[in-house]
């Protein structure tokens, strides 16, 4: 969306199209008749906008997908949303668009007024060059509508991991295993050294997920939840999500699993 809100500023009107209400497309289309690799583009967009159009008048109904056999397993599933940027989207994941950005920007004047952003001697360039980075990734995986999650607390993530692990008890399997592992007075199997390493690294990875971002972190910080208690160590980070800061810490005996009975 952004990109597209660059490409359009102050693009001329025959650029644009004087009938067309899809701008965007107006502007690959007459880029790509004039430069091979935009001329790609177009036909790929071309072709899945097709595909959509054929999914739409598809009939409904669990019959009659059995009856469109593989061609509907071929189809693309585009959201909306990548519909609507669909000429950008297709050349980031073509890794083309930071090379079609760059031919508009070398032949600005065919395309934009003076005052446009693509046709500053400087704002046009260093938007192809930003878009150089995104254009090198692999969009084998893209991110839906509903990968945000709200995480649980390190507790009950690290209960649901030993409910799951390999040592969990076989007893009793109704009842839920205890949060702690038992201390070793020995030197211990090599089994339950994985164990332990496995819980501190699971509870560790709790501090960074896909919505927020790890600016610093500390271990053996010492927090005194009361008056009449010990200060207890443990690891403190400080997070940034899209609109706040957070500052987390957790004790170091959830860290090493080895929380036991203490609350």
């Amino acid at each position: 969306g952004v990109v597209e809100a660059c490409l359009l500023h102050m693009l001329k009107r025959r650029a644009a199209g004087f009938l067309r209400t899809d701008k965007v497309a107006a502007l690959f289309t007459k880029v790509g008749k004039t430069y091979a690799i935009a001329g790609d583009i177009c036909k790929k967009v071309q072709e899945l906008q097709q595909q959509v159009e054929s999914r739409k008048n598809q009939p409904n109904g669990q019959e009659a997908l059995k009856r469109q056999g593989s061609t509907t397993s071929k189809t693309p599933v585009l959201t909306p949303q990548a519909i609507k940027h669909i000429w950008v989207r297709t050349a980031l994941i073509e890794k083309v668009l930071d090379k079609i950005v760059q031919y508009i920007v070398d032949n600005c004047s065919k395309y934009y007024e003076k005052e446009a952003l693509l046709a500053d001697p400087v704002c046009g360039p260093i938007l192809a060059s930003l878009l150089v980075g995104p254009c090198a990734l692999e969009y084998t995986k893209l991110k839906t509508a509903d990968h945000y999650w709200t995480d649980p607390s390190a507790d009950e993530l690290v209960q649901r991991h030993r409910i799951h692990g390999v040592h969990g008890r076989q007893d009793s399997p109704s009842k839920r295993p205890a949060l702690g592992i038992r201390k070793r007075h020995s030197s211990g199997s090599t089994s339950e050294d994985r164990f332990a390493a496995s819980a501190r690294e699971y509870v560790e990875s709790l501090h960074q997920n896909s919505r927020t971002h790890l600016l610093y972190g500390k271990n053996n910080v010492l927090v005194q939840p009361k008056d009449d208690l010990e200060a207890i160590p443990g690891y403190l980070s400080l997070h940034q999500s899209a609109d706040s800061l957070t500052l987390k810490w957790t004790p170091n005996q959830l860290m090493n699993g080895t929380l036991g009975d203490s609350e």
